[in-house]
């Protein structure tokens, strides 16, 4: 398995985040990727810098005018004489207008903005368009024959929407992969969320397409962040009803439950018959996570990695979450290592 990443990811540092109610500093750091980092290299994988992909290779899957706030937003936040991280104070709720972006940056932080928890810093484009090119390398490499690749992402990516943002993701790196295999000639193909927080944005770009499934398995919205969508009744619509499918799981679930919802999301994967499969790869699923609240061990790692395997299909890794971040890199070996095992 290959492996890219980008140090560029370390210009998103710094900000604090409004986390249940409380503002604190962000669990999503830069420490996050040196973990994994040292981890992947530990355990023998090749790692490469990503290739480089233009801003056209985004509008794909978001909206020109989302790309160019995110581009744009802390220049703006500087023009009008602020420094530092920068956090919306208000958004569009139910009965506000949402046909109308402000033309100040406060407003257009809101408009795109889904919490107040996913600080802007002035490096936080440039990491963010480093990790959506790791994705795109990684799923060239795919795509021209490799069996599998891992794209160690950071920022995530999985929250970000066709034009929104939050959940420390900009650019939903696992749509671009998804995406660019099509455009690459893959008829198909399946995105597999495991992050302990639902994929609300990759539901998003792929909620009206037929050539896309996406299936999450994750901590109940009932409860758990971003609490609002990620219901099991939820399967997309138009020409894509039927291709969305959701696993809620209570808190505190354990292995053994949790294999089993796995177990039906694989069956739902290979029903769809796709002919490449990228993984949303969270392992916030963690017992030790502090933002999360799954029971999975250690060990329950390279099981799920030897789990995928079975699909026999060619496999883009994305990385997602995951803030115990002592544990982190060896969680995320412990799938890759257990993948190619299987294989």
């Amino acid at each position: 398995m290959r492996v890219v990443h980008s140090p560029q990811h370390a210009l998103h540092d710094g900000g604090m985040e409004l986390h249940r109610g409380e503002l604190v500093p962000c669990f999503e750091m830069p420490a996050r990727a040196d973990f994994i980092l040292q981890a992947v290299r530990q355990a023998g994988l090749e790692v490469s810098e990503p290739r480089a992909f233009g801003l056209e290779s985004l509008r794909g899957v978001h909206d020109a005018g989302f790309v160019e706030f995110l581009r744009t937003a802390h220049a703006q936040w500087r023009a009008i004489g602020k420094q530092g991280f920068m956090l919306p104070s208000g958004f569009p709720a139910r009965g506000m207008r949402r046909d109308h972006l402000p033309s100040g940056i406060n407003g257009q932080m809101g408009y795109y903005a889904f919490d107040a928890g996913t600080p802007i810093v002035q490096g936080t484009w440039d990491a963010a368009f480093a990790a959506a090119q790791c994705a795109l390398t990684a799923a060239a490499w795919v795509a021209e024959g490799a069996r599998s690749a891992y794209a160690l992402c950071r920022p995530p990516g999985h929250h970000a929407g066709h034009s929104t943002y939050g959940g420390y993701c900009f650019l939903n790196n696992a749509a671009l992969a998804a995406q660019h295999l099509r455009e690459r000639g893959c008829a198909r193909v399946a995105v597999l969320d495991v992050d302990y927080h639902h994929g609300n944005g990759t539901q998003d770009i792929f909620w009206e397409r037929a050539d896309v499934l996406f299936v999450s398995l994750h901590g109940t919205p009932e409860t758990e962040y971003p609490y609002f969508l990620g219901y099991a009744d939820e399967r997309g619509a138009g020409a894509g009803e039927g291709f969305t499918r959701n696993f809620p799981l209570p808190r505190g679930t354990t292995w053994a439950q949790y294999s089993t919802a796995l177990d039906s999301a694989l069956d739902a994967v290979a029903r769809f018959g796709p002919d490449a499969l990228v993984v949303s790869l969270g392992v916030d699923t963690y017992v030790g996570d502090p933002i999360s609240a799954f029971a999975l061990e250690r060990e329950h790692f390279p099981l799920m990695g030897r789990r995928l395997a079975q699909l026999r299909l060619p496999t883009v890794f994305v990385q997602e979450g995951g803030y115990a971040v002592e544990d982190l890199g060896l969680n995320v070996a412990g799938v890759l290592e257990g993948f190619d095992a299987g294989r």
